[in-house]
């Protein structure tokens, strides 16, 4: 008796870990719609967060990192995350059992950060990002970070550039690529070349701060940062703390959920 005792057990207890102890759940979540009563997970002060506040009965965590978000998801604690398309790419890639719904959560343009009243810089950052895209520098720097020929146009500082006009410093958070990112201790991505590329026809050496992504905006009126960059999109409640630049590229709202 004690051994069948024993071999029911185990039967019971492995049967229990394939579906419930190992955190994995269903999915549930297949279109937006789906997304009403929901536990939806943001990175805190993101677009996400913003759009997720405004679901119908959804229960919303925030997470300090995007990564964070889809380890929950992973973990079956939460139904689904939104987060930009290309990190999620990222993500998906990284994480097997997880996937991105077609449907597109809402559309949103990129543009940098700067204190309110500061226009003098609002403007020059506005002539420098007009002049790049003439020229088709901003678009092979998009090109090199995101689509097919990724890392085929890296960007490097034109022969002889000269910063005569000192330092501009970029508040960041490095957990969301391809814009921003650690490879090898060192902050690298999209926003990254962008911002370098502005400061090449400005003039400024850029210098990077790596900061939680819901302390960027109090770093710039703080004048611990000149700018914030890091994939961060025009809404109103930013504009009322906030100036922002001219959009230097258009992104996607998506939501990722555990595979069906």
């Amino acid at each position: 008796m004690k051994k069948l005792f024993t071999a029911a057990s185990a039967a019971i207890l492995c049967f229990a870990m394939l579906t419930g102890c190992s955190g994995t759940k269903e999915n549930t979540v297949h279109s937006a719609d789906d997304l009403k009563n929901k536990t939806i997970g943001v990175q805190l002060g993101t677009t996400g967060d913003t759009l997720a506040n405004d679901i119908e009965g959804a229960t919303v965590e925030r997470y300090k990192r995007g990564a964070d978000a889809i380890q929950a998801l992973k973990q079956g604690k939460i139904d689904a995350v939104i987060i930009d398309n290309e990190p999620a790419k990222v993500f998906i890639e990284k994480n097997e059992g997880l996937q991105i719904l077609t449907e597109e959560f809402a559309v949103e343009e990129y543009a940098i950060a700067l204190k309110k009243g500061n226009t003098e810089l609002t403007q020059a950052i506005n002539d420098a990002l007009a002049e790049l895209k003439s020229d088709g520098t901003l678009a092979n720097i998009e090109k090199n970070w995101i689509g097919e020929e990724y890392g085929k146009y890296p960007y490097t500082s034109p022969e002889g550039t000269e910063y005569p006009n000192g330092t501009l410093i970029m508040a960041t958070n490095a957990e969301f690529p391809p814009y921003e990112f650690l490879d090898n201790q060192a902050i690298v991505g999209f926003d990254v070349d962008m911002m370098t590329a502005v400061c090449d026809k400005l003039g400024y050496e850029l210098e990077i701060e790596n900061i939680a992504f819901d302390s960027i905006i109090a770093s710039i009126n703080s004048s611990k940062a000149d700018v914030g960059v890091a994939g961060m999109s025009v809404t109103e409640d930013r504009l009322k703390n906030v100036d922002f630049t001219d959009a230097y590229t258009t992104s996607t709202q998506v939501i990722i959920t555990r595979a069906d």
